[in-house]
């Protein structure tokens, strides 16, 4: 596929409005019965230039070597799909690359059914061992149902939902996490949440799931919730794991601090928890994503202040204060309440979010589309050049945003050299919780060179 950079060259004697295009064609793969989609898609940079700078050559997710960007294509399918409410919908579809028995890369996914808000079955799993293009049919995690409470005479159960998978490649087994999550009977019990902790599984080389486990932190900080509920993790060299929590003793003005644990393939145990990150506003600092890139640990943070945030540690413990996510020019990123996750090249540091603009003002918390831009390391802001979306916004977001389907609740994955996926599976609240599931292809112009595990 061609891909064009246009350059423009900006005298230094005008001010002048600027224009980035860059025209890039997507198909849909027909494979495995699939509807064959053809999109257009025009990347568009709107800016001024001052008459005290240099002429500048702009140029957008530029691969230092080759002069190319580093996202070749983005193309977008359907693995799953409930759009007509026939079938389920099937939510926090979340993916991980192993090793398979003939030691070639297999996808594992863990994902479940959602029936309401916050309103979520059983967790199950499935496989792709041709890189995404088919998947076995869910099964079922028997650890992962609902579970009784001791000492509880109603018929309030214990749950589990915002699962995340991750090989972990000492013990050659995978750890999935979530957190505990309360119901009772057919709806989620608002007025009776208990405390609210992290809770795990692990398969074995055998496939084999374990059964049900909390990762213990006593600690009053985190009285009422403790949670690294759909977070991205690093695995380090040694075998320690490496994330985050937010955590607090209230409902309100959650903290973030970095984590570092144990892990011997079948506990996990904290060894160290990190100064806190704080933003008073509503719950606070929410859903926390970590990743190495530059020898340094980035975090990306949830917020509900209109705001997302950013933080960089040498250690994954101690961060610095945080910043907000803005553009390279200094203008904010309007985010409402919504994850972001970190996507890695040996290249570049990506983001990939949800935002406010003009085509979803009126989406709820403008979970539609799925945008990604290339991170600024220097000054910890996204470049608005490198821009794209990922997956688009579906109908209409100003007239009919009850129509759009959201897709707040997504995830990333480096699945081989060549690509990187998001995952999302969508719904949509005024019609039934109905939606799909759909993977966005991320096809780089150079081979990422990081370790798929």
């Amino acid at each position: 596929m061609k891909r064009r950079l246009l350059i423009f060259w900006i005298p230094i004697l005008f001010s002048a409005a600027l224009t980035l295009a860059v025209d890039d064609q997507t198909w849909l793969s027909s494979d495995d019965g699939m509807d064959s989609v053809t999109s257009q898609r025009t990347l568009c940079l709107n800016g001024v230039v001052d008459k005290s700078n240099p002429p500048i050559k702009l140029v957008s997710n530029q691969n230092e070597t080759t002069n190319e960007p580093l996202i070749a294509s983005i193309t977008n399918e359907t693995l799953w799909r409930n759009r007509d409410g026939t079938s389920q919908t099937w939510f926090h579809p979340r993916a991980c690359m192993m090793p398979g028995k003939d030691g070639q890369a297999v996808a594992l996914m863990t994902l479940q059914p959602i029936g309401g808000s916050d309103y979520f079955g059983q967790v199950h799993w499935s496989m792709s061992s041709d890189l995404g293009k088919t998947w076995t049919d869910p099964e079922p995690i028997a650890s992962l149902d609902r579970d009784p409470i001791p000492g509880r005479e109603d018929d309030l159960t214990a749950a589990v939902c915002d699962v995340v998978p991750q090989y972990h490649p000492k013990t050659d087994s995978v750890l999935a996490m979530g957190h505990v999550v309360f119901y009772k009977g057919d709806y989620f019990a608002r007025k009776e949440q208990l405390s609210r902790y992290p809770v795990y599984v692990t398969r074995n080389r055998d496939g084999i799931w374990s059964e049900r486990k909390v990762l213990q932190w006593d600690d009053p900080r985190g009285h009422h919730i403790y949670s690294n509920g759909c977070g991205q993790r690093v695995v380090l060299p040694g075998g320690d794991v490496l994330m985050s929590f937010t955590y607090g003793p209230r409902e309100v003005n959650r903290m973030v601090s970095g984590v570092r644990n144990s892990f011997d393939g079948d506990r996990l145990k904290v060894k160290e928890v990190g100064p806190a990150l704080h933003n008073n506003k509503g719950r606070g600092l929410l859903e926390p994503s970590v990743a190495r890139f530059g020898g340094k640990y980035w975090i990306t943070l949830r917020a509900e202040d209109n705001r997302g945030y950013v933080s960089v540690s040498d250690d994954g413990i101690h961060y610095d204060e945080k910043r907000a996510w803005t553009w390279d020019d200094g203008k904010p990123v309007e985010m409402s309440t919504t994850q972001q996750h970190w996507m890695t090249h040996s290249d570049g540091l990506f983001l990939v979010y949800t935002r406010r603009d003009e085509s979803n003002k009126n989406v709820m918390r403008w979970r539609s589309p799925l945008w990604i831009a290339q991170v600024d390391l220097e000054r910890r802001c996204l470049i608005k050049a490198s821009e794209l979306v990922v997956l688009p916004l579906v109908g209409d977001g100003v007239d009919e945003p009850d129509q759009v389907a959201l897709m707040g609740n997504f995830h990333v994955t480096h699945a081989s050299p060549e690509e990187s996926w998001v995952t999302v599976g969508e719904w949509m609240p005024r019609n039934g919780y109905r939606g799909d599931v759909l993977l966005a292809r991320v096809r780089w112009s150079t081979p990422n060179r990081l370790p798929l595990w």
